[in-house]
């Protein structure tokens, strides 16, 4: 028996397929709320992957659509289940300290396969050792409470060996800016270690990193971080993007086809991989000299 899908993930599946049969039979959302006495707010909602749906609604709204398909409604059935499982993410210490965009972003990276990540200034979340990650949280000290940040500090180091260690791992697709070399976060030892943490998560066949140098890349000064998950295909996958302490999810449409376009755009403009990682090597050894000279 296979395992069951993470809740985000499997609320995603019943939405689409919910929509995709309500559409198939062209009905509008007035209509299915009409024709089951439901509020429209609630056929929004259920169609957003805002909130989960009961067993009893899921059968409802496939016999209104005219889905005999016993196999596909066994299916849905499942989905609906396991939308409402709780994962790790789900305990008191993570849940009440993170976001709720993050909270479906962990479980889409379980699924995903691929990703790709553009993170201008900071090595991405889940490559961080420790100590960068804690300097990194430790900026908004003001903002965020020890409990807050500590959580966030084990949520990023525990979603790096989710991702890292899937038995089926995604290929992650990480591009940053070549000043986020030149900016020692924690110190120069701290930053060093982080470096080589990071050369050794490139040497995976599975993960490709690219830096985008000084004189490309205009688009860089532009672009706040975001991240695509993609589940088989293009046409299938969330945008995800942060400002500040500020996220969100993004399920389909024009926002997220216009950031597939600047990720290849940025591909491009950026050193390969082999130039990237001796960029990067440079850089680490560089600063393991500053720290034995004292500079």
């Amino acid at each position: 028996m296979t395992s069951p899908e993470p809740p985000a993930v499997a609320r995603r599946r019943v939405r689409l397929a919910l929509r995709a049969a309500r559409e198939a039979r062209g009905f509008t959302q007035q209509h299915v709320a009409d024709e089951l006495d439901w509020s429209l707010s609630k056929v929004n909602r259920i169609e957003k992957g805002d909130v989960t749906v009961s067993k009893t609604d899921l059968l409802a709204l496939l016999e209104l659509f005219g889905v005999d398909d016993d196999g596909l409604i066994d299916e849905l059935v499942r989905a609906s289940r396991s939308s409402r499982q709780r994962g790790w993410w789900d305990e008191p210490r993570y849940r009440e300290h993170l976001t709720a965009p993050m909270l479906q972003l962990l479980q889409f990276e379980t699924e995903a396969t691929a990703i790709r990540i553009f993170q201008p200034t900071l090595v991405h979340g889940p490559f961080q050792t420790r100590a960068y990650a804690s300097a990194v949280l430790d900026f908004w000290a003001p903002e965020l409470a020890p409990l807050i940040r500590e959580a966030r500090l084990e949520t990023r180091l525990r979603r790096g060996e989710q991702l890292l260690n899937r038995a089926d791992p995604p290929e992650i697709y990480f591009i940053f800016d070549e000043s986020l070399l030149h900016r020692p976060v924690g110190g120069v030892e701290v930053m060093a270690e982080q470096l080589r943490q990071l050369l050794a998560i490139m040497s995976r066949p599975d993960v490709r990193v690219r830096v985008v140098p000084f004189a490309k890349g205009a688009l860089v000064a532009m672009l706040g971080p975001f991240l695509i998950c993609d589940f088989g295909d293009e046409e299938n996958a969330v945008l995800y993007r942060e400002t500040l302490l500020l996220d969100e999810v993004v399920h389909a449409g024009e926002a997220l086809m216009r950031h597939r376009g600047y990720f290849e755009h940025l591909w491009q403009e950026s050193l390969s991989e082999s130039e990237s990682a001796s960029l990067i090597a440079a850089r680490a050894e560089q600063m393991l000299g500053e720290r034995y000279s004292g500079g």
